[in-house]
């Protein structure tokens, strides 16, 4: 899968802007001319690193594309000197536009622009950012989300988010299994107004980023061993952050046969199946839900269909809850730069948690499956004339 030249996009949009009468730093987020057939993985999990210092504002990982090398390739997640004071990081994301998957770039500007709904996690949640905010010239972290060190940077806060979107870790939006959001008006005025490209120290780090054949969904099979550094480009200091699981892969390079895009080759993720010993709620499989009530009764077969939805509204938001409490567990746990040890028998009473919760649940739909009367039996065929 070849992408679209890079030099046509950028000459495109330089005809936009000189149309509109904009400036390039004004410009709307575009697309930057990449065109992929088939969908970027999943986001893979990790732990973010500690902040270095004041001032730098956390990037989110995300999948970009080489087209070289017919592959997706991991760009860590990083902290990142804010361009100008009052300004924030919009990320970029991909987006499904007709025929394939588009690229858009990330941007600085006093806003935050639309992201594609994606839920990065880190105070990007899919709308706007809740990891910090500026005031006056300091920006000021949340630590709820955020792992910053208080004996260095003092200008932090503490309040905490509800994610109350679904936690999921789909990388796209639209499409087919693509998260299912529309930009804001607030986040369509972000794009409009004044704003900056990534800067430089961002380039280095995805060109560094692309260079890696670790990084390669084909070779790390979602789990990129590079998942976030402390600063762009310090691929080899002692912040490294591996990720912790892997994101779901949808498909191969071209020059890869198969590849990992067969079901059995899938990583775990949010759309592959699960591994039986899930850990966190997030790697669960989907809900088999029955079909719909076939008694015969119409008012009957209503009244029991509520009762299921019922049901798995509300198993919906125990896993919800479930798992945004073991998100802040491991947030915890990174402030507190705890060993090894300790994230194990962390990560043992979370898979302790997650499989009681599973059979709670199981245990609930059998129940109200008992409940349900016997479905009206089939019609007899019709017998035949002789």
């Amino acid at each position: 899968m070849r992408a679209i030249p890079y030099v046509r996009c950028c000459i495109f949009a330089l005809m936009v802007l000189v149309m509109l009468g904009l400036p390039a730093s004004s410009s709307a987020q575009v697309a930057v001319g990449i065109t992929v057939g088939f969908a970027p993985p999943d986001l893979p999990v990790y732990e973010q690193p500690i902040c270095p210092e004041e001032g730098y504002i956390w990037t989110p990982g995300y999948w970009a594309w080489d087209d070289d090398e017919g592959d997706y390739y991991w760009v860590p997640g990083t902290w990142v000197l804010a361009p100008e004071v009052g300004f924030l990081w919009t990320p970029a994301y991909w987006g499904w536009g007709g025929s394939g998957f588009v690229f858009y770039e990330g941007y600085w500007g006093p806003q935050v622009g639309f992201y594609g709904g994606i839920n990065y996690g880190y105070g990007y949640f899919g709308h706007g950012y809740e990891g910090g905010r500026w005031d006056r010239d300091h920006f000021f972290y949340n630590r709820s989300v955020n792992n910053v060190n208080v004996t260095i940077i003092h200008n932090v806060y503490n309040t905490t988010v509800v994610n109350e979107r679904n936690v999921t870790r789909v990388s796209y939006n639209g499409g087919e299994g693509g998260i299912n959001e529309r930009p804001r008006p607030e986040e369509e005025a972000a794009a409009r107004a004044r704003h900056l490209p990534p800067v430089p120290d961002q380039r280095q780090h995805v060109q560094q980023a692309r260079s890696n054949p670790q990084l390669r969904a084909s070779v790390n099979r979602g789990k990129p061993p590079i998942a976030a550094t402390s600063r762009p480009a310090a691929f080899n200091d002692r912040g490294v952050v591996p990720a912790r699981e892997a994101g779901a892969v949808h498909g191969g390079p071209r020059n890869a046969g198969r590849g990992n895009a067969g079901p059995g080759n899938a990583a775990p993720g949010n759309n592959a199946p699960r591994r039986a010993n899930a850990v966190h709620p997030s790697e669960l499989p989907p809900v088999e839900r029955p079909g719909p009530p076939n008694t015969g009764n119409p008012k009957l077969d209503q009244k029991y269909q509520k009762q299921q939805e019922k049901l798995y509204a509300q198993q919906d938001k125990q896993r919800q809850k479930l798992q945004q409490q073991q998100e802040r567990e491991h947030q915890q746990l990174a402030r507190q730069n705890a060993d090894e040890a300790r994230k194990q028998q962390v990560e043992q009473h979370h898979q302790q948690q997650t499989e009681q919760l599973q059979q709670r649940h199981s245990q609930q739909q059998q129940r109200l499956q008992q409940r349900m009367p016997a479905p009206r039996p089939a019609p007899p065929p019709p017998k035949e004339k002789r």
